[in-house]
């Protein structure tokens, strides 16, 4: 079942937003929070268990997320709806913005999208979610250093068959303020295997941290944790712990809590 958004009668709200001190150093951001489809779309062809895996959403990123803004009392910006109707941590003219085909399902739904219904899911979905994360940071810049921006993200633990060792990956492009000392802190807990830039490249041309993080010269990191890992309240404690403390240290840092530039490396111009 995919998860409820807004109560009947009440028009679908695209994001969340959880309030935080402007002075706690850190956003948090949540681009795949949730797994339900807007009325309107009815499931988009999709048969209702394929929403439960992780081309629905992250599976266990919101839960994490939503624990570590309430301890750290840190601003957090999340999305309501199915990565399969259209995808926020991808650039409005980036191919895969809008899949027709996710790992093997096809999205019938999504069979016959033009130009004006991208422009509408852009408008209606995509758009409110970077502004809400736009007017969060210039919030925050009003009244503090800059804050550090990290997205909770998750991974599957088996990709077409292969087993994925990590417990927890850290992203990142050229910037390494944030990136870097969480890899240190996260190896340091010697019973975690810790990726760097896997399972995937954290250097995307106009994806999330690029446009909020990268264009404005701000530390970030994405951190992608593997699903079956947070995917019950245990989890989510054990790695709301884990994290607690990796986070307090990095927001301490002055040299995260200021505004520098690093060229991308998907920017080949």
């Amino acid at each position: 079942m995919t998860e409820t958004a807004a109560e009947p009668g009440v028009a679908f709200q695209p994001v969340e937003y959880i309030s935080g001190d402007p002075d706690s150093g850190l956003l948090l951001l949540c681009d795949h929070a949730r797994n339900t489809v807007p009325p309107g779309y009815g499931d988009l062809g999709v048969p209702a268990e394929q929403f439960e895996r992780h081309i629905g959403y992250d599976i266990g990123a919101r839960a994490v997320t939503l624990e570590l803004a309430r301890r750290l009392n840190a601003p957090a910006c999340l999305t309501t709806y199915s990565r399969l109707l259209i995808d926020p941590n991808r650039g409005e003219d980036d191919p895969t913005l809008i899949m027709r085909l996710s790992d093997g399902a096809v999205v019938p739904g999504n069979a016959l999208v033009d130009e004006r219904e991208r422009a509408g899911r852009i408008e209606a979905f995509h758009k409110p979610y970077h502004d809400l994360i736009d007017r969060s940071l210039n919030a925050m810049i009003a009244k503090a250093p800059p804050p550090v921006i990290v997205s909770i993200h998750s991974f599957t633990p088996v990709w077409r068959g292969v087993p994925r060792p990590w417990h927890i990956t850290v992203l990142w492009d050229s910037d390494p303020r944030a990136a870097r000392p969480m890899l240190d802190s996260l190896r340091a807990q010697e019973d975690l295997v810790v990726g760097d830039n896997e399972p995937y490249d954290g250097a995307l041309k106009n994806d999330t941290m690029y446009r909020h993080a990268t264009s404005r010269g701000l530390a970030h990191a994405l951190l992608e944790l593997r699903q079956d890992l947070i995917a019950d309240p245990h989890g989510v404690t054990e790695w709301a712990d884990r994290l607690e403390p990796v986070l307090r240290t990095i927001v301490t840092s002055l040299d995260c809590r200021r505004i520098q530039h690093f060229k991308s490396r998907s920017d080949t111009d």
